[in-house]
């Protein structure tokens, strides 16, 4: 039954979407400038966290994720891209921290200018969004509290081809 409601939950926010994936240029961790369109495989879905360094509740909710990851990765595939909205000033500690906290496993991305921020509409942080394997936004929160990431993995599962 749990299955079922996730299903159609994902179902019914997949036809309520209300953005796309932009096509924006961030930083990766690397100093690298890419695309954002360029993250989109048509598989495989992601987890798109915006936080900054002065977020502790974005930094709470991403170690969480990162601390479930491995558990999660064996029940559903797919990427977390977590995108820093520190401005140029901020990069260096915004890389250190996300170095320090061990986010091997995602995509790290650097917001500098704020374009991809602006393009996704995103007010505060954490703002998190749950993309499908097409790069339509089908899931989004703003805020955090402990718990509310067990409600990602859910819309995760249902994305699942």
């Amino acid at each position: 039954m749990k299955k079922l409601f996730v299903t159609v939950m994902a179902a019914l926010l997949a036809g309520a979407a209300m953005a796309q994936m932009p096509n924006v240029k961030v930083e990766t961790q690397s100093g690298e400038e890419i695309s954002t369109a360029s993250l989109l495989d048509a598989k495989t879905p992601m987890i798109v966290s915006f936080w900054s360094t002065t977020c502790k509740p974005c930094l709470l909710e991403l170690n969480t994720i990162n601390d479930q990851l491995e558990d999660w990765l064996a029940e559903a595939d797919f990427r977390v891209v977590a995108v820093s909205i520190d401005d140029s000033r901020s990069a260096s500690k915004a890389k250190a921290l996300a170095s320090g906290n061990g986010w091997d496993d995602f995509i790290v991305l650097y917001d500098k200018n704020q374009d991809f921020k602006r393009a996704m509409n995103v007010n505060m942080v954490p703002h998190v969004f749950v993309l499908d394997a097409d790069g339509k936004v089908v899931y989004n929160h703003t805020g955090y509290t402990p718990g509310s990431e067990i409600e990602l993995l859910e819309i995760i599962k249902g994305l699942q081809k």
